[in-house]
């Protein structure tokens, strides 16, 4: 006979063996440079930093689109510095996620967005020769030869 408040039931396994802490692979300090994803970040940073500077130095002809990519350049631009320095700093060490997951999903969702970011800016670029003002009786174009070159550049970077 069992004890009184006493249960023939075994007590409940521990989780703790079955679900280990997520382990960071990435490196801290300035060794995450040396990594792939290092590099990818610092090069998102560049190229961002770059795109962000080519379309702003335009006159903005078409705001909607344009718009678009330099919000994603700005966005992934701040988001790809706080991420790589989440990992300078070793914050990774004291942060309890799954980082090789979060690498691999934030660089999956920048590439989406500059994919679009660059599709947005092709577009513009490729408006060169469509008029400003079709009822206008002088041509001027959307994009004068300056702002097409720079255009070419910024779909490039993107």
């Amino acid at each position: 006979m069992l004890p009184r408040g006493a249960s023939s039931m075994p007590p409940p396994p521990n989780p703790a063996p079955y679900f280990p802490p997520p382990r960071v692979t990435l490196p801290s300090g300035l060794e995450i440079l040396r990594t792939f994803s290092g590099a990818v970040i610092f090069l998102e940073i560049l190229f961002g930093t770059i795109v962000w500077i080519l379309v702003a130095s335009t006159q903005v002809p078409l705001p909607l689109l344009q718009g678009w990519v330099m919000f994603v350049a700005v966005t992934a631009w701040f988001l790809s510095i706080v991420f790589l320095s989440v990992f300078l700093f070793g914050y990774a060490n004291r942060i309890a996620v799954n980082w090789n997951q979060a690498d691999f999903i934030f660089h999956g969702a920048t590439f989406v967005f500059y994919f679009g970011a660059f599709l947005l800016q092709a577009a513009t670029t490729s408006l060169h020769y469509f008029p400003r003002k079709f009822n206008s009786t002088t041509q001027e174009m959307i994009l004068t030869g300056r702002e097409y070159n720079i255009s070419i550049a910024a779909s490039v970077c993107a």
